[in-house]
């Protein structure tokens, strides 16, 4: 809604109405920070990330995310500015992968660290990168193999 009709929309509610807009805590949310994903393909993909943290690598996973849908990734201030993505489909087999090597476990997993995968007794997967410019709100968009990885604002 536009500036000018959510001014004189609360202006018309009554003083009380646009007295709480002027409180801290009322009226319109913050912007929120957050990286998300969205699948706009025509399958079920689960998502895995990576990302450095001051001096830790870590990966996460699974993200299990249906047929056009979003899900937030990281939520709040974003810690990096580049995050990294491993993507399967798991409707048709597939993946959205990279040459950044990094650990992954089959099931939910938080891992810290990216060296010797397999003696740690997890798997080794690629992941692309994904570069947020330091922007403090970021969506990825999974498109059909075709376009796999496009990265939008």
């Amino acid at each position: 809604m536009p500036i000018a009709k959510l001014r004189s929309g609360l202006l018309a509610a009554g003083p009380v109405a646009a007295l709480l807009l002027m409180v801290p805590g009322f009226g319109i949310a913050p912007a929120s920070a957050d990286l998300r994903l969205c699948n706009k393909t025509n399958n079920r993909v689960g998502v895995s990330i990576g990302y450095k943290d001051k001096k830790t690598w870590t990966t996460e996973g699974w993200w299990n995310i249906p047929v056009n849908s979003c899900e937030t990734l990281v939520s709040g201030t974003l810690v990096s500015r580049f995050y990294y993505v491993y993507a399967v489909d798991y409707d048709h087999g597939g993946e959205w992968s990279g040459k950044y090597v990094m650990c992954t476990k089959d099931k939910m997993f938080t891992i810290e660290g990216t060296e010797d995968c397999v003696a740690r007794g997890f798997n080794r997967s690629g992941f692309f990168e994904v570069d947020t410019g330091e922007q403090t709100n970021w969506t990825i968009q999974l498109n059909e193999p075709a376009q796999a990885g496009a990265k939008t604002q």
